[in-house]
């Protein structure tokens, strides 16, 4: 008797415990988020009646009482509470105020919503690179925050991994510089994990490998006291190219050229069946549960973006069946998790056959995949829900970190409920996979909204979004807002989504791949929603945000008409337009630069001095700038096809280096014309080509602190060219 009434003890205090950890995470979110409320909110735990994750709202004596089954559903409830009733937006930008009304809003009534699906997964290998390579704690603790009032549960934590990587390959038999030469740069990391690149703008400094393996720890920390599920990598079987000589008698093969990346850069893959894999397996399992625990959840994707060894479907299986059984030797609780993005990636070679191989070889239930990019293909669809496997629906939305508007809301709603009704029981959960921040917040929290609310819901939801970006009623914002969403995105994001400002320089249309400025929205209907927003003149970073994100797109738009007459001017040889359109373009870039430079979160200075701050040493500091500077410009190597990859529009960025670009075009080609010849287009083309490459190895001074008002500002510019782009 004494024994059990020990176990109950022990059980119930186990319990407790629990419910206390979670309600002290909401409490610590409250704090953070908005202090004022935090004596008025009141968090209960409960066991869910049902399966799913839910929340309860309901007002009891003055205060807000918000009951859940665990402290993720309570910060989504106190989430719908600020948006819906407060007018509060929380940013996923570190540094934007949230701003909540003095007296807490109170409604009647009990509000009650369940989570349609059990994961909702976040993020992307390439944000890390994109957007998050310089982040502190202070971005990182919003960030999670920002998850966990969206019911993120399941984000991707591969921060400080190198940390693992390189105590491992040390156990066999590396030195520190061979290891260190194995990493890329800080912002090259994301290829260099998915077994893309090697030694690119290497060595890795230390005072990296050592500063990111603590940030991890807290995040993880964090993140789970959220009831998250950090997915942590696996091996999945990319090795240093020292393994050839190390070992020789392995069975290692060259993965070949990515993104155009000279020999030296390439990869090298570890054959799943070879005996040193489930040695390398269990050393950095091992080592990385260690350093940062696990929830037996692990990110691994060989060949993403690249040629397997064999495309025999036999090899296949053989591959996923031992890549399995190497989790499982180690971690008997490990399930896989991989991106679908190379079935739709290289759907070509991808056939159901190979899908069907791979996927199966693997016990039910136990391989996960990442839907990656259903705004635009739905991979569930072709291959039978994933041959069974579960399976998330995912929003990619975003590549490189572009800054265009884009998004579709309607299909994005339409997508989500016929998954949801037609997907298959193995529908394991919806997520973002987006490569980086951006503008279009409001798709992301729309996707994760839809999790929560049941049927079509877009213009409901868009309707109480305005008031939160705005912090108030206001028939002008909701009216942009309006506009927005009907008639703007109805555009389904892809690839080198970028304004015609960031190409570099050609008379028609756009110079590459990597920026596609065509719009499926009226530019007017645009300008219309920026003269509203100006109207609305509320006080809100959010607000600040959309101004700033519209009219820079008003106007990019605009420079594209713009451009198109300066091209006529030239095949007219009409020397007194060229100058005349040519100023206008240059004067156009000068306006959105100034715009942008108004905003924090959209200065390169900011990106720049944030490298520069992960170390205090003056040569690192130099090499972080140039790695920086490099990725949102001519991200590999000179003159290759994939410059302006990463194209953005933030201050600094925008006048000197694509202003730059397109002021050696506009006076080439007027100089042409002045001498009775055609504009020498390969020419121009070298030496913007070396303008590019010598501001990304560049050290000058940017702004890293905003300058000039942002509604002034655009009230300013939309007396300047208002009308001009409605009349178009």
């Amino acid at each position: 008797m004494a024994k059990l009434n020990a176990l109950f003890f022990t059980f119930f205090s186990l319990f407790v415990l629990a419910q206390s950890s979670d309600v002290a995470a909401a409490k610590g979110l409250v704090q953070r988020i908005a202090p004022a409320y935090a004596e008025k909110i009141v968090f209960h735990q409960e066991k869910s009646k049902t399966s799913p994750d839910y929340y309860e709202l309901e007002f009891k004596k003055g205060k807000l009482h918000i009951s859940a089954n665990n402290a993720n559903a309570m910060a989504v409830g106190f989430n719908e509470y600020l948006r819906t009733y407060g007018h509060v937006s929380v940013s996923w930008y570190a540094d934007n105020v949230v701003k909540v009304p003095a007296k807490m809003p109170v409604f009647k009534g009990q509000i009650r919503n369940e989570a349609r699906v059990p994961h909702r997964f976040f993020l992307n290998y390439c944000t890390f690179g994109y957007t998050m390579p310089w982040w502190k704690w202070h971005d990182w603790e919003r960030f999670i925050d920002w998850m966990a009032l969206n019911g993120v549960n399941l984000p991707l934590a591969i921060t400080g991994q190198e940390k693992i990587w390189l105590n491992v390959w040390k156990q066999f038999g590396l030195s520190d510089e061979e290891i260190r030469g194995f990493f890329t740069g800080p912002a090259y990391l994301p290829w260099h994990r998915m077994a893309n690149i090697d030694h690119w703008e290497g060595p890795l400094p230390m005072s990296w490998i050592d500063g990111q393996a603590e940030l991890q720890k807290k995040i993880l920390a964090r993140a789970r006291a959220f009831n998250m599920k950090p997915v942590l990598p696996a091996f999945a079987g990319h090795v240093p190219k020292a393994f050839l000589k190390k070992y020789p008698h392995a069975k290692i093969t060259s993965l070949g050229e990515w993104g155009n990346f000279s020999e030296e850069y390439q990869s090298y893959f570890l054959d799943s069946f070879d005996p040193l894999f489930l040695q390398i397996q269990e050393a950095f399992l091992k080592e990385q549960t260690k350093e940062f625990g696990t929830d037996h959840i692990y990110g691994i994707d060989p060949f993403n973006e690249v040629t397997p060894p064999s495309w025999e479907p036999e090899y296949l299986a053989k591959v996923s069946q031992h890549i399995y059984e190497s989790l499982t030797h180690v971690d008997p609780k490990a399930k896989w998790l991989q991106m679908g993005w190379i079935f739709y990636y290289m759907q070509n070679k991808w056939t159901n056959e190979r899908i069907k191989a791979y996927l199966q070889a693997v016990p039910q239930d136990q391989l996960m995949m990442l839907d990656y990019f259903c705004d635009h293909t739905e991979v569930w669809k072709r291959t039978d829900s994933f041959f069974g496997q579960p399976y998330i629906w995912s929003y990619l939305g975003n590549f490189g970190g572009n800054t265009t508007l884009h998004g579709n809301l309607k299909d994005a709603d339409e997508k989500i409920e016929h998954v949801l009704q037609n997907g298959g029981k193995n529908l394991w959960g919806i997520g973002a996979t987006l490569e980086g921040f951006g503008d279009n917040p409001v798709m992301y929290e729309f996707i994760l909204d839809k999790v929560w609310k049941k049927g079509h819901r877009m213009k409901d939801f868009v309707k109480t979004y305005a008031k939160s970006i705005v912090g108030k009623e206001n028939p002008d914002a909701e009216k942009a807002w309006e506009i927005l969403s009907e008639k703007v995105y109805v555009q389904n994001s892809d690839v080198g989504k970028g304004d015609l400002t960031h190409s570099k320089p050609v008379f028609e249309k756009s110079y590459n791949w990597t920026v596609n400025p065509e719009i499926a929205y009226d530019n007017r209907d645009l300008a219309t929603a920026w003269k509203h927003l100006i109207a609305t003149e509320a006080n809100t970073d959010e607000y600040r945000d959309d101004l700033t994100a519209v009219g820079k797109q008003v106007l990019g738009n605009y420079f594209y008409q713009v451009r198109d007459q300066f091209t006529q001017a030239y095949r007219q040889q009409d020397v007194s337009k060229m100058k005349k359109t040519g100023a206008e373009m240059v004067q156009i870039i000068d306006d959105i630069d100034e715009l942008l430079a108004s905003n924090p979160n959209y200065l390169v200075g900011k990106w720049i001095s944030d490298a520069r701050a992960m170390t205090d040493i003056e040569q690192e500091k130099a090499y972080y700038e140039r790695d920086a500077r490099k990725i949102i410009s001519v991200w590999g190597e000179k003159g290759r096809d994939l410059n302006d990859y990463a194209n953005r529009s933030i201050a600094g960025l925008m006048k000197d280096y694509y202003g730059g670009r397109w002021k050696i075009f506009i006076d080439e080609a007027i100089l042409a014309v002045e001498q009775g010849r055609n504009a020498d287009e390969q020419l121009i083309l070298e030496r913007v080509n070396q303008f590019s490459w010598d501001w990304s190895e560049a050290q000058n001074t940017y702004l890293s602190t905003p300058k000039g008002n942002t509604l002034e500002i655009s009230k300013r510019l939309w007396g300047k060219y208002g009308e001009s782009v409605l009349k178009l």
